[in-house]
């Protein structure tokens, strides 16, 4: 394909079914980030602010009281009650899932930037970073259909929150109960994150020159850590 005929909507396809080719493609084509970070953003804005008015809300309420920790639950519950509605929820969803993409994806590119500039020098910069981290993150929007296919298929509206998350490694492999540190530490790991990890290894050696090993590497070692302390502190 002809580079001045391939876009961004080629590269949204790409980067699933050939990555390789959209890793390429989208390293001097940085004002093409924001398609993959609108849809990532909106799709999990739509799936939220669907489910926070489909579901049974009272149920959701002492769902939410429920998963606190024992000694906590009472303090808690009063707080919980005056304060969720779906308005309240849709919102503070909102705005969270908004600022921590950005504060995430701002960090991840400072790492990649310093990490590139520590083991190959290639010149690469930080803008394109953060652009690499939009695309290579765009498969959790699978995540995202994941979670409309579990509300769809839902028998009725009384549907706890975690179980959105049908391919993170609590509903795969562990199956913690609810307000268990370890269901929440497996729900904060899904399969899209390893596809992504995959994919940014791809990528950082497409872009850097560097072996795929110590690409897997550098792409890995802060998962690694966090997910290997919080696991320590658990």
């Amino acid at each position: 394909m002809n580079t001045n005929s391939y876009t961004a909507f080629n590269a949204l396809v790409d980067i699933i079914a050939a990555p390789g080719k959209a890793l390429d493609n989208v390293k001097n084509h940085t004002a093409w980030l924001w398609w993959p970070l609108l849809i990532s953003i909106l799709a999990a804005l739509a799936m939220f602010s669907y489910y926070f008015t489909w579901v049974d809300f009272e149920f959701l309420v002492e769902d939410t009281i429920r998963m606190q920790p024992p000694e906590r639950r009472a303090e808690a519950a009063e707080g919980i009650r005056s304060f969720m509605t779906p308005t309240t929820s849709i919102v503070t969803t909102s705005v969270a899932i908004a600022a921590m993409t950005f504060i995430i994806y701002g960090i991840q590119s400072t790492y990649l930037h310093l990490a590139n500039k520590l083991t190959t020098g290639a010149d690469i910069k930080w803008t394109q970073w953060f652009s690499f981290s939009a695309w290579t993150a765009f498969v959790g929007i699978f995540a995202v259909l994941a979670a409309f296919v579990v509300m769809f298929m839902a028998d009725n509206n009384q549907l706890p929150q975690d179980q959105l998350q049908p391919l993170s490694m609590n509903a795969l492999f562990i199956h913690a109960e609810p307000g268990d540190p370890w269901a929440r530490w497996g729900g904060a790991l899904n399969l899209t994150n390893l596809w992504m990890l995959v994919l940014m290894s791809i990528g950082y050696s497409r872009w850097t020159g560097a072996s795929m090993t110590k690409s897997a590497i550098i792409a890995s070692l802060p998962w690694v850590l966090i997910f290997g302390i919080w696991a320590a502190m658990i």
